[in-house]
């Protein structure tokens, strides 16, 4: 039988033996009442990791980004944010639905500046215009490539929108990527902002996942929001005692799924149809582009999985792959040579 190289997402991770078996032995209790164990420990660890007061135990990625707008904004409020960010692109248009704000989009390629953030800005009070309430950057960013979102323009961002009356979030999804692949700490990477996601279920590998965080006052909010959108949480200390697992054992490993991605994107670079950015390689995402001759990106996935390798179609002519802790050097290799005798053919 064929053996997958799944590259789609870093979420098709499957927990470890060790992680398996930490779940099974993690005390519980009902989080609703604030009692499980396994919770707390998680939520207070990652709040002090990142540098702030308190944090709290989400289902996903998404979940947290929602909670995170729902707690910072209110009705008919506009969100300035990235280029093709995650919270527009892939959350089925939650934000208008949940929240009842809308985006203003800046910059390119998923990053932006200081100076990007003024001229999008919108004053409260004015007749036409929604006032601009909250900005988010997100880093690192999936849809640009994995690029780490410099640290210089996020503090300058941050202090701008301090100026102009603005919350700001950081959608850290990936985070833990981001702070191996720059060499900051996450809480000197969170520092500038007001409340912080990370996911587990990524690079962590995690079977489920994400933690919010911020001042006692915002989570003590959001814990609320979490509510109202159905995700008080019972015996979660089942799942969160995967969190705790992997915070001891997955995080320097992540330098291992940046090098596979990085030797994955200089094999394909140059191939006949194929058009890809090194230098956004970053981390552990890899984007490339399909022009003519190379068929539209939904054949390349196919194309590919009748070899074994797993991909994702992120546009007409857009592909990614993203390395993780179950996909090892010489799978990253295997799939680079599928796509090479699929480029011969072009």
């Amino acid at each position: 039988m064929m053996q997958l190289v799944d590259l789609r997402s870093d979420t098709v991770t499957k927990p470890s033996a060790g992680m398996r078996e930490a779940m099974a032995r993690a005390p519980v209790g009902d989080d609703q009442y604030g009692e499980d164990p396994s919770v707390n420990e998680l939520q207070a660890r990652i709040a002090a990791t990142l540098g702030k007061e308190a944090a709290l135990f989400l289902a996903s990625g998404t979940m947290a980004n929602q909670v995170a707008l729902k707690t910072l904004t209110a009705p008919g409020e506009e969100v300035i944010v990235g280029d093709e960010a995650h919270i527009v692109w892939h959350e089925a248009g939650a934000a208008s639905a949940n929240s009842g704000v809308q985006f203003s989009v800046v910059g390119r390629g998923g990053a932006f500046t200081a100076a990007d953030l003024e001229r999008g800005f919108k004053p409260r009070g004015h007749i036409v215009f929604p006032a601009t309430a909250l900005v988010t950057v997100e880093n690192t960013h999936n849809r640009g490539g994995g690029i780490v979102f410099p640290q210089a323009d996020i503090v300058a961002i941050c202090a701008k929108a301090q100026e102009l009356e603005l919350s700001t979030y950081l959608d850290g999804a990936r985070l833990f990527n981001a702070a191996v692949a720059s060499e900051l700490s996450l809480a000197e990477l969170a520092a500038p902002f007001d409340m912080v996601s990370v996911a587990l279920s990524k690079g962590l590998g995690c079977p489920i996942g994400s933690v919010l965080a911020g001042s006692a006052d915002q989570i003590g909010r959001a814990t609320r929001v979490r509510r109202m959108f159905g995700g008080a949480l019972r015996q979660a200390g089942i799942i969160a005692a995967a969190g705790l697992y992997a915070l001891d054992r997955n995080l320097d490993r992540l330098r291992e799924d940046h090098v596979n991605a990085r030797t994955l994107a200089e094999r394909i670079s140059g191939l006949p149809g194929i058009e890809i950015d090194i230098d956004t390689v970053q981390t552990n995402i890899v984007i490339f582009r399909t022009v003519p001759p190379a068929p539209v990106a939904s054949m390349v996935v196919e194309h590919a999985k009748r070899h074994g390798v797993l991909l994702s179609a992120f546009g007409p002519r857009t592909v990614r792959a993203t390395t993780h802790l179950d996909v090892d050097a010489a799978g990253c290799a295997r799939a680079a040579e599928v796509l090479r005798e699929l480029a011969s053919t072009w």
